[in-house]
C-alpha cells in the first residue's frame, strides 16, 4: 500500500499493488450507519492505485447503496494529477493520493470542499491525521492510510543491532540490504544523518548528503518498489528500508522480523481521499467516504491494504495479528516525525542529480 514529496513517485504511504490480506470478513452494515443507506443510486467513478479495497466492501457498498463503484487505478500521483487537469477536475467522484500532490490539486482548484452534514462519521478520523500542510482546515480531504519510513532486517542474517540509517552503512551489510526507489526518501536517510530536515532548500546540504549516500551504495543489492517484502521474506536481502504495507506482509510472514523505527526521525506521509470540483456524482463520493469511515468497513480495508488506520473508532476492531504493524505506536509524536514535502525546483533538481549518481554507483 498499501505515510508525500514533490516527486514522480509515491512517498511514505506509497502503495503497492499487493495487499496486506488476501481474505477479509463481510463487510458489515455498521452501528454507525451514516449516510450511504439514503444516498440516490447511480455509479461512482473510483480512482486511486490499484489493490486499494476489497472487493467485498465494493460489493457491500453497491448492495446497500445501489451505486455501483467503477474502479480506475494510475499508477504515480502525477499521473492521477495529469488526468485531473485534463477533465478539469471531473470525470471521477473519488480520488484517493499522497499528501503532496493533494497540496497540488487543491491549489490548482481541482478539489471540491467537502459537505460534512452528509459525512455523519466525520468524527471516527483519528486527530493525528489531521490539520496536516496539505490541507490544514480538513475542508477537502478524509484521510485513507498512512505510512512511515521503516527500516526491517532478519537477525538471523545481520550479525548487528540495527537502530537507525546510520548502521545501513555498516560493512557488515555489505551486498545485503534492499531498498525502495524513491529518492527524496531514500535522500532523505542521509539529511536525517546530518540533522537536516527532508524539506531542506539547501542545495549545498543536499549535495552532502549526496555524498553520504554514495558511501551506502556496496551495501546495497536491490533498488525496487514492488514486492520488496519478497527479498526480505525470501533471504535475497538481509534488511531493508521499505513501505509500512510491505513491512506488514514481510512480519506476517516471518514474525521474527526485526522492525526499526529509525533513531535520526521518522518519515511519515498520509494518502487522502477527496471529491473532484466537478465530480458527476459527488453525492455518491460522500456516501462512499462515509460509508468507508465506518469502523467495521474500516476495519476491513486496513486488514487488506497493511497501512497505518486513520480511523480511531476501528483500532480496537483491528485482529490482533496486525494490531502492532496497523496503529501507531504509542511513542510516537510530531516531535519525531517529519512529512516530505514540495520544494522548489531547484533543490528538486539537486536530489534528481544525486540520485542518478547513487544509482549508477549501485549499478542499479
Amino acid at each position: 500500500m498499501a505515510l508525500s514529496l514533490a516527486l514522480a513517485l509515491t512517498a511514505f504511504a506509497g502503495c503497492s499493488s499487493t495487499s496486506a490480506s488476501a481474505s477479509t470478513p463481510s463487510a458489515a452494515s455498521g452501528s454507525t450507519a451514516g449516510s450511504a443507506g439514503t444516498a440516490a443510486s447511480g455509479e461512482l467513478n473510483l480512482y486511486t492505485w490499484e489493490g486499494m479495497f476489497p472487493q467485498e466492501v465494493l460489493d457491500a457498498f453497491t448492495a446497500e447503496t445501489g451505486i455501483k463503484v467503477n474502479y480506475s487505478s494510475f499508477d504515480t500521483d502525477e499521473t492521477m494529477l495529469a488526468k485531473l487537469e485534463t477533465a478539469k477536475g471531473g470525470d471521477y467522484d473519488v480520488v484517493i493520493a499522497d499528501d503532496y500532490i493533494i497540496e497540488t490539486a487543491i491549489a490548482e482548484g481541482l478539489v471540491m470542499e467537502l459537505d460534512k452534514s452528509k459525512i455523519a462519521n466525520i468524527g471516527n478520523v483519528n486527530p493525528v491525521y489531521q490539520g496536516q500542510f496539505f490541507d490544514p482546515e480538513d475542508a477537502y480531504t478524509v484521510p485513507y492510510g498512512a505510512g512511515v519510513q521503516t527500516i526491517v532486517y532478519n537477525p538471523d542474517l545481520v550479525d548487528i543491532e540495527i537502530n537507525g540509517y546510520e548502521d545501513l552503512w555498516d560493512a557488515a551489510l555489505e551486498s545485503s540490504l534492499g531498498i525502495t526507489s524513491n529518492f527524496r526518501v531514500m535522500n532523505g536517510m542521509a539529511l536525517k544523518i546530518a540533522g537536516e530536515s527532508y524539506n531542506t532548500e539547501d542545495v549545498a546540504a543536499i549535495e552532502a548528503a549526496g555524498a553520504k549516500l554514495l558511501e551506502l551504495a556496496p551495501n546495497i543489492r536491490l533498488i525496487k518498489d514492488d514486492n520488496l517484502q519478497d527479498d526480505l521474506i525470501s533471504g535475497e536481502i538481509s534488511a531493508g528500508v521499505m513501505y509500512t504495507s510491505q513491512v506488514t506482509m514481510a512480519c506476517l510472514a516471518n514474525p521474527d522480523l526485526k522492525v526499526v523505527y529509525p533513531s535520526e526521525g521518522i518519515g511519515f506521509g498520509i494518502m487522502a481521499q477527496f471529491v473532484p470540483v466537478n465530480a458527476p456524482n459527488p453525492d455518491a463520493a460522500h456516501a462512499f467516504i462515509d460509508y468507508i469511515l465506518r469502523p467495521e468497513v474500516s476495519k476491513q480495508c486496513f486488514e487488506y491494504i497493511g497501512y497505518y488506520c486513520t480511523n480511531q473508532a476501528a483500532d480496537a476492531l483491528i485482529e490482533d495479528a496486525y494490531q502492532s504493524f496497523l496503529t501507531l505506536p504509542e511513542d510516537f509524536s510530531a516531535d519525531n516525525m517529519e512529512m516530505i514535502q514540495n520544494i522548489s525546483a531547484e533543490a528538486m533538481e539537486a536530489h534528481t542529480k544525486v540520485w542518478t549518481e547513487f544509482r549508477t554507483a549501485c549499478g542499479q
